[in-house]
């Protein structure tokens, strides 16, 4: 069965419109989503349409994490100390892409401030209510661009994933988020947060969608794809521990369901993740933000989320030396971990916990507690510089995320395996 995407050129100028009003009139369900619109250019972007009629993307309404650099805007990363910076000369590489596509840009979207956090919460630009369950969390840091396609004002959000910034908000909002290996969408144009763990990918409400938008951003044309092998691995010592009762449950049927469609599903020991546990994965985004951000943590502390600010201050007890150590346990666990895994994919709910209510965040040591197991199961595949997909799985009257994750490099099989898993799940 072919997913029909429900955009065209046709039809562009009116779903604009419609995007338009909706987001201009105000609701609670849409506050927040963005940090600021690009409605004039989408509406003078719609006169080259008929140029790229034959593009698979044209007439897609794309939004845009607050991180990418958009010709005429100011790329603020959810942030007070960046808005007067000056505005974007040119698109960031894949934006530019997109728009030679056809794709429509809508906006610049909300996000945790500098993607410092898997939960969404912005205290400059509000927090976007959930789109399944209001009161509860987003997710992110790529919140907007999550509840951008959740809420139908967005075909595809793109946004970045440092330790699980696509998945984890597509968990929390039922719908489909693509991590890509690192080196296959240019991060130029792009404010970092981890030089070491960063990615760009797509959000959109089926898996054919994000793989329209990972080919334009790629730049190249997909060839045959590397092949995973048609063997799932839940590993009993990583990720299915501290599970909420009702994640558990809608997971243990959701395997079932990609067994029963034919998929070997192996529950084993894997040897390579006690390395993983031992890794200081903190320190990446630490350490790297800080290198970035520096000037501004020195001269305008006063205007940082104090969260953020208090992450970013962690890396000043460490040495160069042991950062060192790190980068080099890291290579290693990968190197383990493709001796002993190899081209097989591993199977894991995306978070093991449903989105919190926002009232759960009052107070500092649980904001703590839940972002670090918010983020604990899709680090891994930051870390492994690996490609990492999470679905969305409907059980009771709830919606989890079930992410498949791969080696680096087999981003067209774990697609294609996405879109199988995908019929299995319904």
């Amino acid at each position: 069965m072919t997913h029909q995407n429900p955009w065209s050129p046709e039809t562009a100028e009116s779903r604009l419109e419609d995007v338009i009003a909706r987001v201009n009139a105000d609701t609670p369900e849409l506050r927040s989503i963005f940090t600021e619109t690009f409605f004039d250019q989408a509406r003078d972007q719609l006169e080259g349409l008929k140029d790229v009629s034959d593009s698979p993307l044209c007439g897609a309404l794309v939004s845009v994490k607050d991180l990418f650099d958009v010709e005429g805007f100011v790329t603020r990363a959810g942030t007070r100390f960046l808005a007067e910076q000056p505005i974007a000369k040119s698109d960031a590489p894949p934006i530019r892409r997109l728009r030679d596509a056809g794709a429509i840009l809508t906006g610049h979207t909300n996000m945790t401030e500098l993607a410092y956090s898997g939960l969404g919460l912005n205290p400059h630009f509000g927090t976007p209510d959930n789109a399944l369950v209001s009161g509860r969390i987003p997710g992110g840091s790529t919140s907007g661009g999550a509840v951008s396609v959740a809420r139908g004002i967005a075909d595809i959000a793109i946004g970045t994933d440092t330790g699980g910034s696509l998945r984890i908000p597509a968990a929390f909002n039922g719908i489909v988020g693509f991590k890509p290996t690192q080196d296959s969408v240019s991060r130029r144009g792009c404010k970092a947060l981890s030089q070491s763990l960063d990615s760009v990918g797509p959000m959109a409400r089926s898996v054919e969608a994000c793989e329209i938008a990972y080919n334009v951003m790629t730049g190249e044309t997909p060839t045959a794809a590397q092949g995973l092998q048609q063997e799932f691995i839940m590993p009993v010592n990583f990720g299915l521990d501290e599970l909420d009762p009702l994640v558990a449950k809608a997971f243990e049927k959701a395997v079932a369901q990609i067994s029963d469609a034919g998929y070997a599903v192996v529950v084993k020991n894997l040897a390579c993740l006690e390395r993983y546990k031992e890794l200081a994965v903190w320190q990446f985004a630490a350490i790297e933000s800080r290198a970035e951000y520096d000037d501004f943590f020195d001269s305008k502390p006063e205007l940082f989320d104090p969260r953020v600010l208090s992450r970013l201050q962690r890396a000043e007890g460490l040495d160069a030396v042991a950062y060192r150590k790190t980068l080099n346990a890291r290579a290693a666990f990968i190197d383990a971990y493709h001796q002993e895994v190899g081209n097989r994919v591993l199977l894991l709910p995306t978070t093991p916990i449903l989105a919190p209510d926002l009232t759960a965040f009052e107070k500092d040591e649980e904001y703590y507690r839940l972002n670090l197991l918010t983020l604990r199961n899709p680090s891994l595949g930051n870390v492994l510089n690996g490609c990492s997909i999470s679905l969305p799985y409907k059980f009771e009257e709830e919606t989890i995320g079930v992410m498949l994750t791969a080696p680096g490099g087999y981003d067209h099989s774990l697609l294609n395996i996405a879109k199988d898993c995908t019929q299995a799940l319904l």
